[in-house]
C-alpha cells in the first residue's frame, strides 16, 4: 500500500520534530511528535510548534526518537509492499534517518520502496486542514495526489 508522508522539522537541515503517515486505502493513519531538546528556529517557533497537537486525541502519539522509530515499524510492520510517497525530498531523508536507531543498527522494516513526486504550484499547506501540522500535510498530499489519478 502506498503511505503519504508528511514532516515538520526545526528549519533547514534542522531535527525531525514530527511525522505522518496517511495510507491510500482507510482510517488507519500515523503521527508522531518527537521532542526536541534545542531552540525552536524562529519560522518554526511561529508557523510549527502551535500546531504539533492539533490532531484527533486518539492518534496524539509523543515519542522519543528511537520509539518513534520502532512504533513507525511496528505501523509499516503487517504491510508486505510498503511504498512511501512524498513531495519535499527531504520527507524521504529524515524519514530514512529516524530508521537509524544506532551507528549500524535499523529498527525491524521489511522491503520498502519509496516514490518523489514534484507537485509544482501544489501546498500541502495552502491545501491542508491545519498548515504546517505533518498529519494534516500528509492528508492534503495523499488527497491531492489521488485527484490527479482519476
Amino acid at each position: 500500500m502506498r503511505y503519504f508522508l508528511d514532516t515538520e522539522f526545526n528549519g533547514f537541515g534542522g531535527d525531525l520534530l514530527s511525522l505522518a503517515l496517511v495510507p491510500e486505502h482507510g482510517d488507519q493513519d500515523y503521527y508522531v511528535v518527537i521532542p526536541n531538546e534545542g531552540p525552536y528556529h524562529p519560522w518554526v517557533e511561529k508557523h510549527v510548534v502551535p500546531y504539533l497537537d492539533m490532531v484527533p486525541r486518539n492518534l496524539l502519539n509523543r515519542l522519543d526518537r528511537v520509539a518513534a522509530a520502532h512504533d513507525v515499524a511496528a505501523y509499516l510492520g503487517n504491510d508486505p509492499d510498503v511504498t512511501i510517497v512524498a513531495d519535499w525530498p527531504e520527507d524521504i531523508a529524515l524519514f530514512c534517518r529516524l530508521l537509524l536507531v544506532g551507528e549500524t543498527e535499523i529498527v525491524d522494516v521489511r522491503h520498502m520502496r519509496f516514490e518523489f513526486h514534484r507537485t509544482p504550484g501544489f501546498s500541502t499547506a495552502r491545501n491542508s486542514q491545519v498548515p504546517h501540522n505533518a498529519l494534516h500535510d500528509a492528508r492534503a498530499l495523499r488527497d491531492h495526489l489521488l485527484s490527479l489519478e482519476d
